[in-house]
């Protein structure tokens, strides 16, 4: 069964807030570090999913932390090829 998880952008503009959201979004474990190092080392190990980003316009913002997300989203997808990354489009 594939897990399908849907992503705010807008929870991901603080550092902070953005590792507790998707900590418990994608079910990380305990031990999850709240590290762009750690979110990598978890997606890697992830399981068939696929992940919609909704609100994308928000990673337009320059040096966003959000950006840097997406960025470790998109490393993981090509290292992982369970992982298939969506974009949600506008309405």
């Amino acid at each position: 069964m594939v897990k399908e998880v849907v992503i705010n952008c807008e929870e991901l503009m603080q550092k902070k807030q953005a590792h507790q959201y998707l900590a418990k979004l994608l079910e990380f474990p305990d031990y999850y570090g709240k590290n762009l190092d750690a979110l990598f080392d978890c997606l890697t190990e992830l399981g068939e999913c696929t992940i919609t980003f909704a609100g994308m316009e928000d990673f337009c913002l320059d040096d966003s932390y959000a950006l840097k997300v997406l960025e470790v989203f998109e490393e993981a997808a090509s290292a992982n090829p369970r992982i298939k990354l969506e974009k949600q489009e506008e309405v």
